[in-house]
């Protein structure tokens, strides 16, 4: 008879930006999977309500807050809602984030701004409250999803890049700051995964002149494994990193990049 093994994140909390689709959704159900009690913010209702639902076979608690990450009041108001539901709540993972990919000349303001507001500017003011809460908790893990732009250069996407590297960067520094409190702060940062983002790759496949899937198999090509990721891939990493496993590490950006630019 096998004896019982508790669940790797039995007894976590955690809130989960972007949590409707892609990443965020396959974060979202590997840590059901393992017994953690979840908030899922996204923009979507319709698009929380249908990932509430997927994971009801987990039976563990799912709360869901729209909100638009963009808006400084919006984000104060998720995290006062957040720790209504669940005064407990001890992981924050920061995935929400957008892509707008362009020469760098050819962004205004407006865009650059939206980049920022997301993608960097919303994790801080996230992560702030966090780490407030936790340190009063006394323990805590946050999970910042990256990417590989924000460790290395790369054309037409400058506003990206520039808010990938300043979540690198957040990521060290908070990491320092509360290596005594009993937090962690690592981040993930992935290569180019299977979601959303890389529909931006048939505006650039007709840009150049040819058909997506000739773009795909070409970009393909420069990857050593030969092939994209799957959000799974950078879920099971986000467990590690929310379970105790993953306590003696903190201030790491971890790359899965599937041989890309290895370091």
């Amino acid at each position: 008879m096998e004896e019982h093994q508790t669940l790797r994140l039995t007894g976590r909390t955690a809130l989960i930006t972007g949590a409707s689709r892609g990443i965020g959704f396959a974060i979202a159900e590997a840590f059901a999977r393992q017994g953690a009690n979840l908030i899922l913010t996204a923009t979507s209702v319709s698009g929380l309500q249908s990932a509430k639902n997927a994971l009801d076979e987990f039976n563990v608690n799912v709360s869901t807050i729209a909100a638009d990450l963009g808006e400084p009041d919006e984000i104060d108001s998720l995290f006062a809602t957040a720790l209504e539901h669940q005064p407990e709540l001890d992981v924050l993972v920061n995935n929400a984030g957008i892509h707008i990919g362009k020469p760098f000349t050819e962004y205004d303001m407006s865009e650059f701004d939206r980049v920022m507001r997301i993608n960097l500017y919303a994790v801080f003011q996230l992560t702030r409250h966090a780490i407030v809460h936790m340190q009063k908790l006394g323990r805590g893990k946050v999970i910042n999803i990256a990417s590989t732009a924000g460790k290395w250069e790369s054309p037409n996407q400058a506003a990206y890049n520039i808010s990938k590297h300043g979540v690198v960067g957040l990521t060290r520094c908070v990491a320092l700051e509360n290596a005594r409190n009993n937090i962690n702060v690592n981040a993930i940062c992935p290569g180019l995964v299977e979601t959303d983002i890389l529909k931006s790759m048939d505006l650039a496949a007709e840009e150049l002149g040819v058909t997506p899937d000739e773009l795909r198999q070409t970009v393909q090509a420069q990857i050593p494994m030969g092939r994209f990721l799957e959000p799974d891939e950078v879920a099971h990493i986000a467990v590690y990193l929310a379970a105790d496993e993953s306590n003696g590490m903190t201030g790491q950006t971890i790359t899965i990049s599937g041989g890309m630019r290895m370091g």
